[in-house]
């Protein structure tokens, strides 16, 4: 094959594949479909080993930041809201919108590598602004015990992973990437709760809550970025 043949295959390739990523801005795409495509499996597949990779360096990862001694802020906000259990609305909250998302995930081929990168990003950010910021709770914390966290980062107990709260940032995320009206309504509803019940719970300091949204909504972007390449 000489090199004007070769160009013209991977002129027709490029230009085949982008216009496959930017049809599937638009409308979404069946598994089969996006499957067939190289420039997608790549992208999902690359997404899901660094994922996985992520999840297997997590629990060394908050077993070492239990053990460090981190500040203790002082919270005006925290020190005026009598600590509450509200465990049980945390995680009903939490679970409702992310099995929504999964299920939207599931119809939706762009939907789901726009949320598998971001998450990276997410996860990858959170350990980064963890290690920068060393927290110790806030004073009156009422223990979460997060079923699912707990079987990934292998310990009952976590509560030092603060600065920026993954609770809040995990349902903004699911809210930005979902596309109906509705559903991102409801989405951004919830992270307001999740954000008042953290808090009376004294799970997270007020600034780890304020700052989630700004972290993910980047995480999100670039993740978004990654999907539309």
């Amino acid at each position: 094959m000489d090199f004007l043949q070769q160009y013209i295959l991977f002129v027709y390739f490029y230009t085949h594949t982008k216009r496959l990523t930017y049809l599937m801005q638009f409308k979404p795409f069946t598994w089969q479909i996006a499957w067939d495509y190289l420039t997608f499996r790549i992208k999902f597949i690359l997404g899901m080993v660094l994922l996985i990779a992520i999840l297997i360096f997590i629990p060394r990862f908050f077993l070492h930041i239990e053990a460090r001694e981190g500040k203790v802020l002082n919270d005006w906000l925290l020190a005026v809201i009598p600590a509450i259990d509200v465990s049980t609305y945390i995680f009903i909250v939490i679970y409702a919108i992310v099995g929504l998302m999964l299920y939207r995930m599931s119809k939706n081929t762009m939907m789901c590598l726009t949320a598998l990168w971001a998450f990276i990003f997410l996860c990858s950010a959170r350990m980064i602004s963890i290690t920068l910021v060393p927290l110790n709770p806030p004073e009156g914390l009422i223990n979460l015990a997060d079923p699912v966290l707990s079987f990934f980062y292998r310990s009952n107990l976590i509560t030092k992973d603060l600065f920026f709260s993954g609770h809040t940032a995990t349902v903004f995320l699911s809210a930005l990437c979902l596309e109906a009206k509705r559903d991102r309504q409801i989405a951004f509803i919830a992270t307001g709760i999740i954000a008042v019940l953290l808090l009376i719970q004294h799970v997270h300091y007020t600034a780890d809550i304020l700052a989630a949204p700004f972290f993910t909504w980047c995480c999100w972007y670039l993740g978004k970025s990654v999907a539309r390449l």
